[in-house]
């Protein structure tokens, strides 16, 4: 192939200068980076189109895989701008090809000027402006990742503080104790099955997994740790991202004790984040069936081509037949950004969005559970509406309130369960015992019960959210409270989403379910295109 010379702009690339961070200069010309190329399908893939179906992992890789002739262009890409391909790193299933190169040869080689920044959470490299690709290479890249290393997300986590631990109205659970309230399958342990959990630091402790399951009287699950990018599992301290790992192997395992736990440690960029997704999804080692996400930002803090690319990846498991489980963020409607905000990727329109309730109860009797709202300090639940993601066939009718822009409308969250510290779950991070809250708790809650339903069915549920909006009847329905901007009330809020769930209704609603489902509208070539929402929902948004 000759080159031509002509470069063109990559779209929906365009970086902004990383608010609160330093400029340190131009990064080293000869400081060897990685990048990840995300590479366009063989075939457009629509949940959708696909009508409930879910495909084999041989005829994904036979019609929604990369082309190996697309590969071999972008070899010779990298080899005319002296970057080297790893080649252990780089997938046609994951539609991935990994370069590495000096920052000069990546700057010439995708049209940019690295610098490297000082921010409050450490040092990275990054750009300003938009990445640009020689014309006839451009049309196989869809993104670009790991020229810019600025964290991407947070834990959505929170400790009960050491006042609210003294004060009578507090209350911990064990996980096993927060599944009894909500029903969960009874004999089911979630046995061959394996729940993928991404991380974007901290670690886990074996000691840990083993002390804190002996005092629940289960037998530890078997954990395995999975690097990406470089991520490992490194523990430090409690008040770590520890406390983070810990809740969701904990919640998990406790929940759904006989399944494997798989543990994707990545860092903590939009590079390492898609690629511990995509890494699980397409792990054909440990095979897991379904995946949860503690970790995110507001939307605003993303790029257009990142969402799109980890958009896709979620779509590819929905196909798959995986399952996705996201926490909806902790810092109510504004998502801890200016106006109303929601987190992504619990606005991808193919994960299971997770936000959270304050749930009192006993035994298997719930006596109160509202929205989670504990004041500025204490975190509420995020949720809201998409500005980025079209409104999804299946909440059609519901009452998701109007985007702020045309391009919107899905709305956030789709379930909930127990966040509040203050009706926390009680966990164990690096020896120390901890009450901990959070929607990041929620979504490996959702995922266990995922795990059991897929052990009880023989089969993975995959896609779950067209189903579990067709059964309505199977959750709890949180009509009390608020996040800020909106307000719960009956049927499905931008608090709540549908409710709480009633494990043994959900478990019939997905008997049989093997589908990918059908998502509507989605980015990046899912659905059927964007479609304006429906109107507000009437005492749903708070005045």
């Amino acid at each position: 192939m000759t080159t031509s010379g002509k470069r063109v702009i990559l779209p929906r690339s365009e970086r902004k200068a990383p608010g609160e961070a330093k400029d340190l200069g131009p990064t080293p010309p000869d400081q060897v980076l990685s990048v990840s190329v995300t590479v366009r399908r063989k075939s457009p893939l629509s949940l959708k189109d696909l009508k409930g179906a879910r495909v084999s992992r041989a005829e994904f890789d036979q019609k929604y895989a990369a082309d190996a002739a697309d590969f071999n262009q972008l070899r010779q890409f990298a080899h005319e701008h002296s970057l080297s391909v790893d080649e252990s790193a780089s997938s046609l299933a994951r539609r991935t090809i990994v370069f590495r190169g000096t920052a000069q040869n990546l700057d010439n080689a995708f049209g940019v000027q690295l610098h490297d920044y000082q921010g409050p959470r450490g040092k990275f490299h990054g750009f300003t402006g938009t990445i640009s690709l020689p014309e006839e290479h451009a049309g196989v890249v869809e993104a670009v990742l790991g020229l810019d290393s600025r964290p991407v997300a947070k834990p959505h986590l929170r400790f009960l503080s050491d006042a609210k631990k003294k004060a009578a109205a507090s209350t911990a659970y064990n996980p096993p104790q927060v599944a009894a309230l909500y029903s969960f399958p009874a004999g089911a342990t979630g046995a061959g099955e394996t729940i993928g959990i991404i991380e974007l630091g901290g670690g886990y402790r074996a000691s840990d997994i083993t002390n804190y399951f002996s005092g629940l009287k289960l037998t530890p699950p078997q954990v395995v740790a999975v690097s990406v990018d470089g991520g490992a599992n490194a523990p430090t301290t409690p008040n770590s991202a520890d406390g983070e790992v810990a809740l969701d192997i904990e919640v998990a395992g406790a929940v759904a004790p006989g399944a494997k736990i798989a543990v994707y440690f990545t860092p903590n960029t939009d590079q390492g984040f898609i690629d511990a997704i995509t890494t699980a999804v397409h792990d054909t080692t440990n095979n897991p069936s379904v995946i949860s996400i503690s970790w995110g930002g507001p939307e605003s803090s993303w790029t257009e081509s990142s969402m799109i690319a980890l958009d896709n990846a979620c779509q590819s498991a929905g196909a798959l037949g995986v399952t996705i489980t996201v926490a909806a963020g902790d810092d109510g409607s504004s998502d801890g950004a200016t106006g109303n905000n929601v987190d992504f990727p619990a606005s991808s329109p193919h994960v299971l969005a997770c936000g959270g309730t304050k749930l009192v109860g006993s035994g298997t009797t719930i006596t109160s559970e509202v929205v989670w709202n504990d004041g500025a300090s204490g975190g509420a639940t995020g949720g809201g509406v998409s500005n980025d993601f079209p409104l999804p066939s299946w909440q059609a009718g519901i009452g998701v309130p109007a985007p702020s822009n045309a391009n919107g409308g899905r709305g956030v969250p789709d379930v909930s369960g127990d966040a509040s510290p203050e009706t926390g779950y009680n966990i164990l991070v690096d020896g120390t015992k901890q009450v901990v809250g959070g929607t990041s708790a929620v979504a490996p809650l959702w995922a266990g019960l995922i795990a059991l339903i897929n052990q009880q069915h023989g089969t993975s549920a995959g896609f779950v959210n067209p189903t579990l909006y067709a059964n309505p009847k199977a959750f709890h329905d949180i009509t009390s409270g608020n996040n800020g901007a909106f307000s719960a009330g009956p049927g499905w809020d931008a608090c709540t989403g549908l409710g709480s769930p009633i494990g043994t209704a959900i478990a019939a609603a997905l008997a049989g379910s093997t589908s990918a489902g059908n998502p509507g509208a989605g980015r990046g070539g899912s659905g059927s295109g964007r479609k304006k929402p429906g109107g507000s929902k009437s005492g749903k948004k708070k005045k």
